[in-house]
């Protein structure tokens, strides 16, 4: 017998017990006294609800404690490495990574930020051409992160990149600052860029300012 059969069956098997359960419920249900009947309906069913919810909420919650535990001692370990760290594209993957666990928000990496504003903009001015245009992109989005005002002119220059994707960014990195000075020149890229994805990325950053 194939393993493909042996499921078949397992959940044939699992299919007649289930409905086995059901009429053996049914049937005692009939059997049992009308003043049973409204008791379990009025008074045990609410509680049994009650404490399953409870139960769930509290996995709930204890897995976001675990998760958030989680991923402070990996944002800790990471930024450990990444100041440690000395070959600038390692560098650089460290600091996407962190972006990344730390769900693209500044809160937890103060510590490291004046590292970060540098080597994005960094990446940002030096990764010319084609061929880099994705760390260059991503680069002018992660700078968003930092909730630091003097990187607009940056990103406002890079929105006149050759490339759709560092375009896109750039519009993503000033959404994520809600930098209302550039509300106008996002406005425009939503009516002029050739580009769909450049287009919704700016309508998207402007509504973030509302």
């Amino acid at each position: 017998m194939t393993r493909r059969d042996e499921r078949g069956q397992a959940n044939l098997t699992a299919i007649a017990i289930l409905i086995g359960l059901v009429i053996a419920g049914v049937w005692v249900w009939k059997r049992l006294p009308t003043e049973t009947q409204e008791y379990i309906i009025d008074d045990a069913l609410p509680l049994a609800a009650g404490a399953i919810l409870a139960v769930v909420l509290g996995q709930v919650i204890v897995k976001k404690i675990r998760r958030r535990r989680h991923v402070r001692r990996e944002r800790d370990r990471l930024m450990a490495v990444f100041q440690n760290e000395t070959a600038q594209d390692k560098k650089l993957e460290l600091s996407f990574a962190l972006a990344e666990l730390n769900d693209y928000r500044i809160e937890g990496l103060e510590a490291v930020a004046p590292e970060l504003k540098a080597l994005w903009i960094g990446t940002l001015r030096r990764a010319v051409g084609d061929k880099q245009h994705r760390i260059r992109g991503m680069a002018a989005s992660h700078l968003g992160i930092l909730q630091d005002s003097t990187v607009v002119p940056l990103l406002l220059k890079a929105l006149d990149d050759d490339h759709a994707y560092v375009r896109s960014c750039a519009a993503l990195g000033l959404g994520r600052l809600r930098a209302t000075e550039a509300r106008d020149r996002l406005m425009a890229v939503m009516e002029e860029d050739w580009d769909q994805t450049v287009r919704s990325r700016a309508k998207e950053a402007v509504e973030r300012m509302r």
